[in-house]
């Protein structure tokens, strides 16, 4: 039996959309792996893109970009034919595109004294508005740990650095990691002795900044004056005065004793040195030529600091800071402190303070600003530091800081009022100003004498130990 054409037709209809069909499927599979491996690859190039933005995050970025714009005023001449002179203003408004800066600046004040400091760097910003600011508050001990291991990677966290410890500034000197300001700082403009100590191979590599004192005992003149005290002239009156005001009730001790890490005991240590051995003994233990061993050492400790200790003239070891309130709050009567302290007070007009009688001399130190080699932006961070070291004192003296300039272009009635008094009394007294010990000395030793120290005010029977071990651990010049 034939079929019939039209059957035909249909199978062949039929087989054709079959392969149809298949070639459909085929293609469809084809495509979706190939899509399925493209997918791949966009979704490991989306990963490398995100690992890219998230290095270029990491990097210093880019200067921003601030419009400023500037009316300039100019005058057309017109001359009329009767010879009339006419004169119109034309205002021209011009368009300046500025680079705008971001710098960082890290520094050892907080609280009351960043504020004060801040002043400093607003007045910059107010000055050249394409620059910003940011300061952060790094303690010296911390400075001196953490930036080095950055300094070594070619890298810095600032722009500015400050930093009571011109020591470790002639370290990172002599490392290759800080930069030349030998052609920037004229040492002849500042207070003797400041810049020499941020020189190393007859180049400078920093300036000092303002400038504290640690002139001597502060108290409260309404608490002399309402248990009729007064200043002693001689060291049996201040023998006297000690005696009298732990008769005071009310008076856990007459003196009380600042700590923290320890440097508020090395102060009033210092300052019984330089005026019981003389300023001279200070310079030869800085220089290593005196040892803490040595008779007229020990005699300051033995005769002086030791007894007093003994007597409960000096309180424990209290927390600096709270130190300053519980002592504003009459349960001590003295505090030897920096000149930083006339900030940190209610009244300021109700302090005043005296050294020790017959005193020769009293310790003053600057803070020191410098540049890393590898501050992100140099340029700007040289002009910053040129400022600071030197028009920048001023504003920062006028502030309740407690400071005093090391630029001596500064004039003296630019001070703030209480300091004005501070640093007139000192002239009067004609007290040498003499470096900070611990500070000159630095390193590890510094840590060890303020640990000593402490020590010795709580066990005074360690005398022997102490002594001993200053001796020993002081560093080899």
């Amino acid at each position: 039996m034939g079929v019939s054409a039209e059957s035909r037709t249909s199978f062949i209809a039929i087989v054709i959309a079959v392969i149809a069909l298949i070639a459909v499927v085929g293609f469809y599979s084809s495509t979706s792996s190939r899509i399925s491996s493209l997918e791949d690859k966009i979704s490991g190039i989306e990963d490398k893109i995100s690992s890219i933005e998230s290095k270029i995050g990491e990097l210093p970025k880019q200067p921003q970009v601030t419009t400023v714009t500037e009316t300039k005023v100019e005058t057309e001449v017109k001359t009329e034919v009767q010879t009339q002179t006419v004169e119109r203003t034309v205002e021209k408004t011009e368009t300046v595109v500025r680079e705008r800066v971001k710098l960082t600046v890290i520094g050892p004040w907080a609280g009351d004294e960043a504020k004060y400091f801040q002043a400093v760097l607003d007045e910059y910003m107010r000055r050249n508005p394409n620059i910003e600011i940011k300061y952060v508050t790094m303690r010296a001990e911390d400075v001196a740990t953490a930036l080095p291991l950055q300094f070594e990677a070619g890298t810095s966290p600032a722009d500015i650095v400050i930093t009571p410890w011109a020591w470790w500034i002639v370290e990172m000197a002599k490392k290759g990691y800080i930069e030349d300001v030998t052609n920037l700082v004229n040492k002849d403009e500042y207070v003797s002795g400041t810049v020499e100590n941020v020189m190393w191979n007859n180049r400078i590599w920093g300036a000092p900044f303002t400038m504290w004192l640690k002139p001597g005992f502060w108290y409260k003149k309404s608490f002399f004056a309402a248990h009729g005290l007064s200043e002693p002239k001689t060291m049996d009156d201040f023998m006297a005065l000690l005696d009298k005001i732990k008769s005071i009730e009310g008076i856990k001790n007459p003196i009380v004793t600042g700590d923290g890490v320890g440097w508020p005991i090395s102060d009033v240590t210092e300052h019984f040195i330089i005026n019981i051995g003389g300023p001279d003994l200070q310079l030869k233990l800085i220089n290593g030529e005196a040892k803490f061993t040595d008779p007229e050492v020990r005699n300051v400790f033995e005769n002086y600091l030791v007894p007093m200790i003994k007597e409960g003239y000096f309180s424990e070891p209290i927390e600096w800071t709270q130190a300053v309130t519980l002592w504003w709050n009459e349960e001590y009567a003295l505090y030897f402190m920096g000149t930083w302290i006339t900030g940190m007070v209610d009244d300021p007009n109700d302090l005043s303070f005296f050294p020790l009688p017959g005193a020769k001399g009293v310790v003053g130190g600057a803070d020191y600003i410098f540049v890393p080699k590898a501050a992100p932006n140099k340029e700007e961070a040289i002009k910053l530091f040129k400022f600071l070291a030197t028009e920048g004192q001023a504003i920062h003296v006028s502030q309740p800081a407690g400071k005093i300039p090391t630029w001596l272009k500064v004039p003296t009635d630019q001070l703030w009022g209480p300091m004005q008094v501070v640093f007139n009394k000192v002239k009067e007294l004609n007290l040498q100003i003499l470096p900070d010990l611990d500070d000159s000395v630095g390193g590890d030793w510094q840590t060890l004498f303020w640990d000593q120290l402490k020590l010795l005010w709580v066990n005074p029977d360690q005398l022997d130990q102490v002594l001993q071990t200053l001796t020993q651990e002081f560093p080899q010049k």
